[in-house]
């Protein structure tokens, strides 16, 4: 039966991209059989569903994903938009002399998995976003939606958060979203803290999105996950999917499952 229904899923997203000015819903993208079975495992932690339809999240939209990584989100924003809406992929800037190899290696490894499936990423639009000069995500006040998961603790160590908050506000047509999810930190967890662990307070993220022009519109619960204690010495990272530890309790931080994040909907003022 499980079989018989993702079949079933392929071929209707496969007729609505054959069909101009249509598009499969969301559910018929999330149960795609294009989507990576390791990414398919994650959502039950990642709730993708809910998270996006919170956003506000329409086929017709011109929606930004920051630093999309190697596409977890890409298999699923981009072929649910690529009918109707616009999907840019604003990655990690690469100008910098010091640019860490990962990022190089993830950003090829992008590339690569939008240049094999043209059926489903050939309207991917990419361009790259952050320190030291690419703060143009998309054209300015083109999009209605500028999405970052689990992000924001990566630019605190380089302080260039302001920056970053600023490029969203610029992308972002007057009234639309800025989408975050975001590893929750203990509140009143100091800045040295966040770098160190990965985990943010919803405060300080608050507080980001406020200095670049964006009111707090509503939170959500999606992604809580009350069994996350946060406090591990290898920080956010002991949790799946990184386990940096390895072996050492793998089934103890397997059974806590990922972090606990908060979600948040901020709208351009």
């Amino acid at each position: 039966m499980k079989a018989i229904a993702t079949l079933l899923a392929a071929t209707l997203l496969t007729a609505c991209a054959a069909m101009p000015g249509s598009g499969p819903s969301l559910d018929t993208v999330i149960a795609g059989v294009h989507r990576t079975p390791a990414y398919v495992e994650r959502d039950k932690y990642r709730h993708p569903k809910e998270t996006l339809e919170f956003f506000g999240l329409k086929s017709d939209q011109t929606v930004v994903e920051v630093w999309q990584g190697r596409g977890w989100y890409t298999e699923i924003l981009a072929p649910y938009l690529k009918e109707r809406g616009q999907y840019y992929a604003a990655g990690f800037s690469l100008a910098a002399a010091d640019t860490p190899k990962y990022m190089v290696t993830i950003t090829d490894d992008f590339a690569k998995k939008v240049a094999e499936r043209p059926e489903l990423y050939s309207g991917v639009k990419v361009s790259e976003l952050g320190k030291p000069d690419r703060w143009t995500a998309c054209p300015p006040g083109s999009a209605d939606l500028v999405l970052t998961f689990r992000n924001v603790h990566n630019w605190l160590e380089g302080e260039y958060e302001d920056d970053m908050f600023k490029a969203f506000h610029a992308a972002l047509k007057p009234g639309g979203v800025l989408g975050v999810v975001e590893h929750r930190a203990k509140p009143g967890t100091s800045r040295e803290q966040m770098i160190e662990s990965g985990y943010m307070t919803e405060a300080y993220v608050i507080e980001q999105a406020g200095k670049a022009g964006f009111k707090l519109e509503a939170k959500a619960e999606i992604n809580a996950n009350p069994a996350d204690t946060k406090d591990y010495a290898g920080g956010v990272w002991t949790l799946p999917p990184v386990l940096r530890l390895k072996e050492q309790d793998r089934e103890k931080y397997l059974a806590i499952g990922e972090s606990d994040r908060m979600t948040l909907r901020f709208v351009k003022r």
